[in-house]
């Protein structure tokens, strides 16, 4: 096992992967860290972004934590309100195709929205919250949805999940163990890549009924 890195290294790692990472176009992120917790400061123009840069430092080998104090504000004076913020969001909302738009609530404050309702899906749940990031304005989320139970009992919802393994990825199937209790379901197994790996549990986010997911998947030979 190498040495640790040092917090100087960790910020030049954390500052080279802003500058890389496509989603990030700001130049002025300050970056700082202390005993491997970073601290992101700066002001940038999309809640999008703002998330980009926390995962671009959390990916970045050594970092425990990330504190993201980064400021939201729109170039120029077109700041929009919240009820025009609102508007938006239910526009956006009602127009994507991938979750049910009709069964959500948005609550807007300051820039800050709140999504509540039921969903069908993990994946749903994960989606609403893509969606809402690239509406300009937005500075903020909190994410409420409930993804509603379905009517699969553990060992139906097993068989679903086992079978679309099947079809998004016939070679890894067999090795993939589902176990599933309560809407949560965990993946134990080996899986030859990354790619696959994410395939698979892509592939179980969307599944109807799921709630959460454990992931325990090993990449190897």
């Amino acid at each position: 096992m190498g040495a640790h890195k040092t917090d100087p290294q960790i910020q030049h790692d954390v500052a080279e992967e802003l500058r890389v990472d496509p989603r990030v176009t700001e130049t002025d992120v300050g970056v700082t860290v202390v005993r491997a917790v970073v601290t992101l400061r700066g002001t940038i123009a999309s809640w999008a972004m703002k998330m980009a840069a926390q995962e671009a430092a959390h990916r970045v080998e050594g970092v425990l934590d990330v504190a993201n104090e980064l400021d939201v504000r729109l170039p120029g004076l077109g700041v929009p309100t919240d009820g025009e913020l609102a508007e938006e969001v239910r526009e956006t909302l009602s127009g994507d195709e991938q979750i049910p738009g009709s069964r959500i609530r948005t609550t807007v404050s300051h820039g800050v929205v709140t999504l509540e309702g039921e969903v069908d899906s993990a994946g749903q749940r994960e989606e609403a919250s893509r969606a809402i990031r690239n509406v300009p304005g937005v500075k903020g989320l909190t994410n409420r949805l409930v993804v509603r139970k379905g009517e699969l009992v553990a060992d139906e919802l097993q068989a679903v999940i086992s079978a679309a393994l099947q079809r998004q990825a016939q070679r890894e199937a067999q090795h993939v163990k589902v176990a599933v209790r309560d809407g949560s379901v965990t993946l134990t197994g080996t899986v030859h890549s990354w790619s696959e790996r994410r395939a698979i549990v892509g592939t179980v986010r969307g599944t109807l009924g799921v709630d959460v997911i454990i992931d325990e998947l090993h990449v190897g030979s």
